[in-house]
């Protein structure tokens, strides 16, 4: 299997979408990607097979045009067999939609953001998925138990001693 990855620039035109992608993208979704793109750049590139089909990258093809973006970042993945590629489609939107967020976290992250100023809608998440995320971490901070021990790490990270 082919390791060595490379980002190349193409016409977006000469883009084939998947015809059976059959991942949803509504509008709203594609402003938001745009949005993104518009802030930090086409940060990730699409992934096309050895024919400028796109395996990966729909939602990003969209937002391209949307932004009228006439070239666009690629990763060529011509050595994934017909059966990968079809596979792989599927793969790169599920593993992603099924992982969790670290709660209290994503709210100090947000948190800090804020204090830098930065426009949170462009994180993906809303303002009131935010308002509802930060009021959960802080009623289970007021629910826990404050003379309760943490629990010690299997593996600590400092020892006696460390300062």
């Amino acid at each position: 299997m082919e390791s060595r990855l490379a980002v190349e620039y193409r016409e977006i035109e000469k883009l084939i979408p998947y015809a059976r992608n059959a991942r949803l993208h509504p509008d709203g979704q594609i402003a938001e990607i745009a949005g993104s793109i518009r802030e930090f750049g086409f940060a990730n590139p699409v992934l096309v097979d050895g024919e400028n089909g796109i395996v990966a990258g729909h939602a990003r093809v969209l937002a391209a045009r949307k932004l009228g973006l006439t070239q666009i970042p690629v990763i060529e993945l011509a050595y994934l067999t017909p059966a990968q590629k079809r596979a792989y489609a599927i793969a790169d939107n599920r593993l992603a939609e099924v992982a969790g967020w670290d709660q209290e976290l994503l709210v100090l992250e947000f948190e800090d953001l804020r204090a830098l100023d930065f426009d949170l809608a462009l994180t993906g998440f809303g303002l009131d998925e935010i308002t509802g995320l930060e009021a959960a971490v802080a009623a289970a901070g007021r629910d826990a138990d404050p003379e309760a021990a943490p629990v010690p790490l299997e593996r600590p990270v400092s020892t006696r001693g460390d300062l």
